[in-house]
């Protein structure tokens, strides 16, 4: 009997799936942003999944699993784009969105379990007290909650609140371990980075504590600028202005918002560059001021835009961040990207240079942000895709001119996912994950401690090829 086989015997009367075609869908994520990734992970799939619905089901599916030497992924929602949630090795897909259920909210906080969407908590939170979480990322109508923690990085709110790696951004989390016996560990403090973007490889996610801030009806607005870098250097102006309370800030390139944001091209012309915000009602005067000392126009403002215009519309967080590049993908399949920190304080005329070298083959999308307490600009710039080749050459020419890049063609948490895996990390890998089961091949420390990381080749994990039989 093979050790699948022995494994669903062991887990009768939990919901199972082995249907071929289900099983493939529930591997996947959103890993065909990128070329790269999908040509080596488009086979991917896991031998079998399990849907969770309590810390229960997940200590026993833990203990199963490591008995039998199967390994574990865990999915949410699946919102990820460099294949956090894809089982490299097989084995068994954990999914774990049925356990979403938002335990409390109090003054400040929330306390949820790890499946619970980030658009419910939100809407939760403000019916109970006109409260809401201070990040989430473009896809929070879709997203959960312990995903975002253990992938992402930071997002809407970021401008405000920086990232999640800034501690106060998560309070406490509860992680069982892979072990004979899984162990429940409370998680607080400093000790949080070792769990934070890990992609689930040293610890499962079974409840969430995280800060709230105080609710608005944010004001979304567009405003076009002739030119890119009138429109960045007016967002860094608004970016420190400490008084003007946002929620968002991102500058994107003529003519991307034309060509791919659809639902609002009726608000903008071909040449407008435009800087996309979201702002506090008692701090839109002061926005509108401000925009224009750099020659903005304000072409749409959520709180005067008529019904029949505003029917249909997304919000605005969804032509920001990630869903800029998706929204460019369903117009022109070629298109990808990159993300790009460009360090304050220059991060501006890094901008410029960037734009001047690659112009429109790189069109320029940028995300102001929070970073080690001073405002600055993460790019998301899109890229009209030709050649692998040429792909690493623009990312060279990037990290040449001082502006590092993670890589979002790749799927290890050192090469693209704003993460190294230090002696502290590989130790609390070592105690809660031992046989190194969870989420295998995205940690490239555990699988290979002699890597080259200054190499240009890529890192391939052999057990893309293996089966667990």
């Amino acid at each position: 009997m093979t050790a699948i086989a022995k494994l669903k015997a062991e887990l009768a009367g939990l919901r199972l799936e082995e249907n071929i075609a289900i099983v493939k869908q529930k591997s996947r994520d959103f890993f065909w942003y990128s070329p790269v990734l999908k040509s080596q992970l488009d086979h991917i799939t896991a031998d079998l999944v399990v849907y969770a619905t309590s810390e229960a089901d997940i200590l026993r599916v833990l203990a199963a699993c490591f008995a039998h030497g199967v390994p574990v992924t865990v999915r949410g929602a699946g919102t990820g784009n460099y294949g956090q949630a894809m089982p490299l090795a097989g084995g068994l897909l954990l999914d774990v969105s049925a356990i979403n259920d938002i335990r409390l909210i109090a003054a400040g906080r929330v306390i949820t379990g790890p499946g619970a969407i980030l658009g419910d908590i939100d809407a939760a939170a403000r019916a109970h007290s006109n409260q809401e979480l201070r990040l989430h990322p473009s896809t929070a109508r879709t997203a959960t909650i312990a995903g975002f923690i253990a992938g992402g990085s930071g997002g809407v709110g970021s401008i405000q609140w920086g990232g999640l790696r800034d501690l106060g951004n998560i309070i406490r989390l509860r992680v069982l371990t892979m072990e004979a016996t899984p162990r429940i560990l409370d998680i607080r403090g400093a000790d949080l980075h070792k769990v934070s973007h890990a992609y689930g490889t040293n610890g499962i996610i079974t409840e969430v504590e995280m800060p709230l801030a105080p609710a608005y009806e944010w004001i979304e607005a567009l405003v076009s600028f002739d030119d890119v870098m009138s429109a960045a250097r007016c967002a860094n102006e608004l970016g420190v202005m400490d008084g003007l309370l946002k929620k968002e800030l991102a500058v994107v390139g003529a003519p991307v918002p034309f060509d791919y944001f659809l639902r609002h091209q009726k608000f903008l012309t071909r040449n407008d560059s435009v800087i996309i915000a979201m702002i506090a009602p008692h701090a839109i005067d002061a926005f509108q001021w401000a925009v224009e000392q750099y020659k903005g126009r304000i072409t749409f403002r959520s709180d005067a835009v008529s019904a029949s215009d505003s029917k249909g519309l997304p919000p605005v967080y969804e032509l920001t961040w990630n869903h800029t590049t998706l929204r460019a993908l369903r117009v022109d399949p070629t298109i990808t990207y990159l993300q790009v920190l460009y360090p304050a304080p220059g991060h501006l005329a890094l901008v410029e240079r960037m734009h001047h070298l690659l112009g429109d083959e790189v069109p320029v999308h940028l995300e102001f942000t929070r970073f080690n307490g001073a405002v600055t600009a993460f790019g998301l710039p899109l890229l009209r895709f030709t050649s692998v080749e040429r792909l690493d050459e623009i990312v060279r020419l990037f990290e040449d001119n001082g502006c590092p890049v993670f890589n979002p063609h790749r799927y290890t948490l050192e090469e693209g996912g704003m993460k190294q895996s230090n002696p502290v990390q590989l130790a609390f890998k070592r105690e809660a994950d031992p046989k190194g089961l969870l989420n295998p091949g995205k940690m490239i420390a555990w699988d290979d401690p002699h890597h080259d990381f200054s190499s240009d080749k890529l890192y391939l994990f052999p057990g893309m090829q293996d089966s667990v039989g």
